[in-house]
């Protein structure tokens, strides 16, 4: 029986050590996976506000956690200072889907809060059914980030601090080569799981990256991913519906099937 992807061969811009997961899971179904990564994930420009916070975690009522890539650099950085895991047990903690929930949970912190939707606004939505008014939230993030959700924490009454906790940066190494795979028409599909790894793609690959991706299938982990690639004029031809990896995969198959698209 022919597996639903055989024959494709499908672009992953997650940064390598995080792609394990969605390559495995496009490998089973057929897909021939082609890793070039677009950002990486480096230590903010400076750890003192992330340093303050954690030292004074007493003070807080909640840390909000909104990917896994912020729970690894909080918990990296409690280890370079001499705390454990367990110190986050002082605050409830709420988590902005499965991903960052079981990063969290793998460390044994206790999760206190999860949207039913994975994203700000589903967090928000949660958020509104408690009582928020003049707790203080941590919220420890990447450098840039969207501001809907400190701000509408604060509108439910929340003083919230903004902490940065680790940054994207592009990842150009070979943007050479994957220029030349798009234009060649050589790959299928390509995937983005985050608006940063939309917004550097552009950067890795330079001029006429826009009209390369008009060749291949554009497939986004969720809406926010989706609109920032409709932004920056990309046409978006998968969205997930569930915000995850999983998610992901099963809108790429079910579009493939559902469309006929080819393998070339």
């Amino acid at each position: 029986m022919q597996r639903p992807l055989s024959g494709w061969k499908v672009i992953v811009t997650r940064p390598r050590d995080q792609a394990e997961e969605l390559v495995r899971r496009l490998q089973e179904l057929g897909a021939e996976c082609l890793i070039y990564p677009t950002i990486r994930i480096v230590s903010p420009r400076s750890f003192e506000k992330l340093d303050r916070a954690l030292q004074n975690l007493h003070s807080y009522h909640w840390a909000v956690f909104t990917s896994a890539n912020g729970v690894r650099a909080v918990l990296d950085r409690m280890a370079a200072l001499g705390m454990e895991p367990s110190d986050l047990g002082l605050v409830e903690v709420a988590a902005i889907g499965p991903a960052t929930r079981e990063a969290l949970e793998e460390r044994g912190i206790q999760v206190s809060l999860s949207p039913q939707e994975y994203r700000a606004e589903g967090l928000v939505e949660a958020f509104s059914s408690l009582d928020i008014r003049g707790k203080r939230v941590l919220l420890p993030r990447a450098e840039e980030a969207r501001d809907i959700l400190p701000k509408s924490l604060r509108t439910l009454g929340a003083e919230v601090d903004v902490v940065p906790a680790y940054r994207t940066v592009p990842d150009t190494e070979n943007g050479q080569a994957l220029r030349a795979l798009l234009t060649q028409g050589e790959v299928n599909a390509i995937t983005f799981t985050s608006p940063s790894t939309v917004r550097n793609f552009l950067a890795m690959v330079g001029e006429g990256a826009v009209d390369a991706l008009s060749r291949v299938v554009v497939a986004c982990i969720g809406p926010v991913t989706a609109e920032a690639a409709r932004d920056l004029g990309i046409r978006v031809d998968v969205v997930a519906r569930e915000y995850t990896v999983e998610g992901l995969v099963n809108a790429l198959v079910e579009s493939v099937a559902r469309d006929s698209f080819c393998a070339q």
